[in-house]
């Protein structure tokens, strides 16, 4: 059987009714066995009782006393002595009759002389002395008279307030096991019928079970395969669809995860595609000026000058590109440690104006600081150095961008700056990417960039917990740093 679990559940789940069968069905026949005897000695006990009062009201009309005895009865009235001999008839039993003088006075076992007591079951003794102290009694036995197990009821004959006599009622006892046989037969057949729908439905509820197993089954298969999309299409309102869902939300969160490493993937080769393009050019105007001054290609001391001045500038492009390298990939690694501690926003910002304004005088660019009394207050919690790193960014981007004779606007308020210039702004289509690595404007001034500041800005916003944001059209750019 394929299904492992259902085969067992059925296995556990038929032998648990087996057994619970067996023991209710043998629980089940004992007490249905006693109940059924004593249901007989109720019956044996009215019709002892009634056959009793019958002799005595026979014998009182009679005018028997009881001094006479019952044993004078057996030549006596015939009327008495006829319904003795059609006692047995009446009764639908063995009836015996014993005087005090035990004397068996009836039945198709009368006889004359004294009572053998060994003819009777087991116990029987007991029950006659029983009868004479005026009680009914009951015994079980084997009768070597009747020569079966016999069921014998013994109740007290009364005449003037005396026991007379005994009555004993003898009935064997296989018509009891009869029924009791009979209604194990129709208990067997019950619970067989009972047992083999249960089995089917224990069938039906094991394959109802187990098929939602084997689709998570085959869901958690695939995902080892690499099937991210695999759901277990299980919905139920119990500990296996919360299981099933569980596995979903694994298999989504695979799926998510796929999706980022191929980003990844496709990060690292751009990553590099565009490290080799930063290097390729400076490496190889440096390569081709150092191979045109070894080979003496270039005698003129001015020219030589110039290829000097070249090299120098790509070799400080150089260090440029590798340094921003070594700061975005410092700040990527969560385990490269900031120097946070408690500092004031407003002399961050104020140190990096300051250093703008020097930058900016070269395009005679004024660099204007807005802010209210309250925000010279402000206190953060951060690194001072890398915070100024972020400012001094954005403050450099918006400067080269931002024509000459123009104004930057730099504006404090409530744990939020401004940084605004009127610039010839940022393209919609080119906004979503500007905090990518190497991802660079077509534009003039933009030129000479890595393509690394924006993203270095970005991942200092991050470690700090800040908001950056930027929005652009045709009359000015904003960027805003929100704490």
């Amino acid at each position: 059987m394929k299904n492992k679990i259902a085969f067992r559940l059925t296995l556990y789940f038929s032998v648990a009714l087996v057994i619970f069968s067996v023991v209710i069905g043998g629980v089940f026949m004992m007490l249905f066995k006693a109940h059924t005897i004593e249901l007989q000695k109720e019956e044996m006990e009215k019709r002892a009782i009634t056959i009793a009062e019958t002799v005595s009201n026979l014998l009182d009309d009679w005018g028997y006393g009881t001094g006479a005895g019952m044993g004078m009865m057996s030549g006596g009235h015939a009327g008495y002595m006829s319904y003795l001999r059609y006692i047995d008839d009446i009764a639908m039993s063995e009836v015996w009759i014993v005087d005090e003088n035990l004397e068996l006075l009836t039945g198709n076992h009368m006889v004359s002389g004294s009572f053998n007591y060994g003819d009777l079951p087991e116990d029987a003794e007991s029950v006659v002395e029983e009868v004479f102290l005026g009680n009914t009694a009951f015994t079980e036995g084997f009768s070597k008279l009747m020569d079966a197990p016999t069921l014998t009821v013994g109740t007290p004959i009364v005449l003037d307030g005396v026991v007379v006599g005994a009555l004993l009622l003898h009935s064997p006892v296989e018509g009891l096991n009869d029924a009791v046989r009979q209604g194990f037969e129709t208990l067997a057949v019950s619970v067989l019928i009972a047992l083999i729908l249960s089995v089917l439905l224990s069938i039906l509820l094991a394959v109802s079970f187990a098929g939602p197993l084997k689709k998570m089954k085959n869901s958690t298969l695939r995902l080892a395969e690499g099937d991210y999309s695999a759901k277990t299409g299980v919905s139920q309102d119990d500990e296996i669809g919360e299981l099933a869902s569980a596995i979903d939300i694994l298999s989504h969160r695979l799926e998510l995860a796929g999706k980022e490493s191929e980003n990844l993937m496709k990060l690292r080769n751009d990553f590099v595609a565009n490290i080799s393009h930063e290097l390729r050019t400076p490496v190889t105007v440096i390569r081709g000026s150092l191979e045109a001054l070894c080979d003496g290609v270039v005698e003129d001391p001015e020219k030589i000058r110039d290829y000097h001045k070249q090299m120098l500038n790509e070799s400080i492009s150089l260090q440029r590109l590798v340094n921003d390298l070594l700061d975005l990939t410092r700040l990527q690694n969560l385990d490269f440690k900031l120097e946070f501690k408690e500092i004031n926003l407003f002399d961050i910002l104020d140190d990096a104006v300051r250093s703008a304004r020097h930058m900016a005088t070269i395009k005679n660019i004024d660099v204007q600081f807005e802010f209210d009394e309250d925000s010279k207050n402000i206190s953060i919690r951060g690194d001072y150095g890398r915070l100024r790193q972020m400012m001094m960014i954005i403050l450099d981007n918006a400067v080269k961008f931002s024509e000459e004779n123009s104004a930057v606007r730099v504006i404090l308020k409530n744990k939020e700056i401004s940084i605004i210039d009127n610039g010839p702004g940022i393209a919609q289509e080119d906004l979503p990417y500007i905090f990518d690595r190497f991802y660079k404007t077509k534009s003039e001034e933009n030129m000479t960039g890595t393509g690394l500041g924006l993203s270095i800005a970005k991942q200092i916003a991050e470690r700090h917990n800040i908001r950056i944001s930027a929005r652009s059209d045709r009359s000015e750019t904003e960027f805003r740093l929100e704490f």
